[in-house]
């Protein structure tokens, strides 16, 4: 069971520190709204990979490449608005730093929107987080369990350390701030970008 806990406290680290169009949008919640409205969102993660590890375990590994490719698409398309948004809260950053009251329930849900479009959880669970979970789940189900209270564990405190870290930025002034939320915003959309390029195949 050990074996298993410490597999999924290593995967879900190599998870959290890989760049993707998640941690771009972490950074620019982060930067713009500061940690403590953006800490929600690390919590992401617990609430939309039950469905897809659902979908990879019990249909997702049978279904065509046609369908991966459509939902790079889709991800790639819904990364490009929230670069968007990005985008406009760097141009209007004097404004755009007061946020609303509901800006952490907003920051959660999107990035659980976010991670559920993305194509990299799917690859994931069905390349080497599925493997490793059918594996212990046929010894017992604890190991899944540890497995998973593992890589979760992990991964959760892994983007509360990171949302602090650029929440911190806050504090060296407006400019960094601003070019963090800028930088982020770029990130974002030529990820989308390449996302889309991905699902066409071009």
């Amino acid at each position: 069971m050990w074996a298993f806990l410490i597999q999924g406290f290593s995967l879900g680290l190599s998870a959290t520190a890989s760049p993707g169009p998640f941690q771009a949008y972490i950074i620019a919640q982060s930067v713009r709204n500061g940690w403590k409205r953006t800490l929600p969102a690390a919590l992401a993660p617990l609430m939309s990979d039950g469905p897809i590890i659902a979908l990879v375990l019990l249909v997702l590994a049978n279904l065509p490449p046609d369908l991966i490719r459509a939902i790079r698409i889709v991800g790639g398309l819904f990364v490009l608005y929230l670069a968007a948004r990005a985008f406009q809260a760097f141009r209007n950053f004097p404004k755009s730093s007061i946020e609303p009251p509901d800006a952490a329930r907003q920051s959660l849900s999107q990035a659980a929107v976010m991670n559920f479009l993305s194509p990299g959880p799917y690859l994931f669970w069905s390349l080497l987080g599925g493997p490793i979970l059918l594996s212990g789940w046929e010894q017992s189900p604890g190991h899944a369990v540890a497995f998973l209270v593992g890589f979760y564990t992990a991964m959760v405190g892994g983007l509360a350390l990171f949302i602090g870290l650029f929440g911190a930025a806050r504090q060296l002034g407006p400019r960094v701030s601003r070019a963090l939320l800028g930088i982020s915003a770029l990130a974002m959309s030529g990820l989308g970008v390449y996302q889309i390029w991905q699902g066409i195949g071009v």
